[in-house]
C-alpha cells in the first residue's frame, strides 16, 4: 500500500461518522439506496474517495449504499488496473464490464424503489445513468442532501485541509519568488505545478490566471499562454489544489509589479472590507445567504457587478453545496470549510478583481486558513 494511503487513510471512527451522516440524510429522504458517483474530471473525484477511500486515476467509479446492508464499490472492468483498488476501506468491490447494468440489476434485486444519485447534475457517466433510468426506480437528485451531510469537517479532515493549504501557499509563494518580466505566463504556472506535483497533489490541481494591462485585471479567467509577461501587467495566478489527503483548498493573491491603477486600488479596498466581514460573519449559526449578503455589501455599495458567487463549501469535492450566496438558507456548522472568492468588475467590464481564501467556520467567526494578509504583491517576494 502506498505511503499516501497509510498517512491519510481515515480512522474507523471517521469512516463510521461519514456513513452515519449520509445514512441519516438518506433516511430523511426516504431512500432505499444511494449511488455516489465520481469522475476523473478535475475536482469531481472526491465523493467516491470520501465514501470508500479510492482515488480515481482515470475514468469513473461508484459507491452503492443500500439503506440496509453493506456498501459496494463499483469500478469499470476496463480500468481494473487503473488506480490502487487496495486503497478502498470498504470490503465489497465489483468490477463489471458495464457499471450501470450491474448497479441496476443489483438494486432491482434488492427491491429498491426510491434511488438517490449523487452526481446527477454533473458527474455520472451517461451510459450508466441510462441503464439505471431504464429500470422502474424513482430517481432522486441527492446532490444537495449529500453535500449538506458532509459539510461539517472532523478534526481528521481539518488536518488534511491544513496540509493542503500549506502546499497551496508554497505554490503561490514560489510563483511570486520566480517572477521576472519576460517570463511567460505558462512558465510561471509551471513553477507552481512543479511544487504541487512534488508535494503529491498528482492531478488534483485546477489552475488559471487573470491578466490585465497597466496594473489592472480583466474579468475573464483563462489558461496561461506563452505570452511574455510585461512588468506593467497585473496578474492573478488562481491556484486550487488538494494534497495527499484529498481535501481541496483555494488560495491566491494578485500581483501588480508596478502597482495597481486607481480603479483596481479601490477594488482592493472593497476586497479587504469583504474579508474583514468574512471573519465576522462566517460563523456557526449564520446562514449561507446571510453571510453572503453581509460580506458582499462593500462590493455592491460601490456599484460593482458580480461575476461569480462569493464562495462555496469545499471538501473532497472541489465545489460542494451550499454556495455562499442567495437562495441558500443552510445554517453553517462549526468546522465547515468554505472557499471565499468574490469575482466582481466595474460596470464597463474593463476592470475586475478575484482571488481566493479558504475559511474554517468558527464558533465566533471565520478563520482564514492561510494566515496571509489580504494584499497585493509586486513579484520577487521571498515570504508573505
Amino acid at each position: 500500500m502506498t505511503d499516501y494511503i497509510n498517512r491519510f487513510r481515515p480512522s474507523q471512527a471517521e469512516i463510521d461518522r461519514r456513513y452515519a451522516n449520509i445514512r441519516a440524510a438518506m433516511e430523511k429522504e426516504g431512500l432505499d439506496a444511494l449511488v455516489v458517483s465520481g469522475s476523473e474530471y478535475t475536482g469531481f473525484e472526491g465523493a467516491v474517495r470520501y465514501m470508500c477511500g479510492f482515488l480515481i486515476l482515470h475514468r469513473y467509479a461508484y459507491v452503492v449504499i443500500p439503506a440496509d446492508g453493506d456498501p459496494v464499490c463499483v469500478f469499470p472492468r476496463e480500468a481494473t488496473w487503473v488506480g490502487d483498488h487496495t486503497a478502498t476501506f470498504i470490503e465489497k468491490r465489483e468490477i463489471p464490464p458495464h457499471c450501470g447494468e450491474w448497479m441496476a440489476d443489483f438494486l432491482q434485486g434488492r427491491g429498491v424503489k426510491r434511488l438517490g444519485i449523487y452526481g446527477l447534475q454533473y458527474i455520472i457517466n451517461v451510459r450508466d445513468y441510462s441503464a439505471l433510468a431504464a429500470k422502474d426506480f424513482e430517481i432522486i437528485d441527492f446532490e444537495i442532501q449529500f453535500d449538506y451531510a458532509r459539510a461539517q469537517k472532523s478534526e481528521e479532515e481539518l488536518a488534511s485541509v491544513r496540509h493542503s493549504m500549506d502546499i497551496n501557499k508554497q505554490g503561490v509563494l514560489d510563483v511570486l519568488r520566480a517572477y521576472e518580466p519576460g517570463k511567460t505566463e505558462a512558465e510561471l504556472m509551471g513553477i507552481a505545478e512543479n511544487t504541487f506535483a512534488a508535494a503529491g497533489c498528482a492531478r488534483n490541481t485546477m489552475d488559471m490566471i487573470q491578466m490585465g494591462p497597466n496594473g489592472s485585471l480583466e474579468p475573464q479567467m483563462v489558461f496561461p499562454s506563452n505570452r511574455p509577461i510585461q512588468d506593467s501587467d497585473g496578474m492573478m495566478y488562481g491556484l486550487e489544489i488538494s494534497g495527499e489527503g484529498g481535501h481541496w483548498v483555494e488560495f491566491s493573491r494578485p500581483v501588480f509589479p508596478q502597482g495597481a491603477d486607481d480603479i483596481t486600488r479601490e477594488m482592493m479596498t472593497a476586497y479587504q472590507e469583504f474579508h474583514e466581514l468574512a471573519k465576522e460573519h462566517m460563523k456557526a449559526g449564520n446562514t449561507a445567504e446571510a453571510a453572503s449578503n453581509a460580506c458582499m455589501k462593500p462590493i455592491f455599495d460601490r456599484g460593482y457587478r458580480s461575476g461569480h458567487v462569493c464562495g462555496h463549501s469545499i471538501g473532497m469535492t472541489m465545489i460542494e453545496m451550499p454556495r455562499i450566496g442567495e437562495g441558500f438558507d443552510f445554517v453553517l456548522p462549526e468546522n465547515m470549510v468554505c472557499s471565499m472568492h468574490p469575482h466582481f468588475m466595474n460596470q464597463e467590464r474593463t476592470h475586475s478583481l478575484y482571488f481566493q481564501e479558504t475559511y474554517r467556520v468558527g464558533k465566533d467567526g471565520g478563520e482564514p486558513l492561510s494566515g496571509v494578509p489580504i494584499k497585493a504583491y509586486q513579484g520577487g517576494e521571498t515570504e508573505f
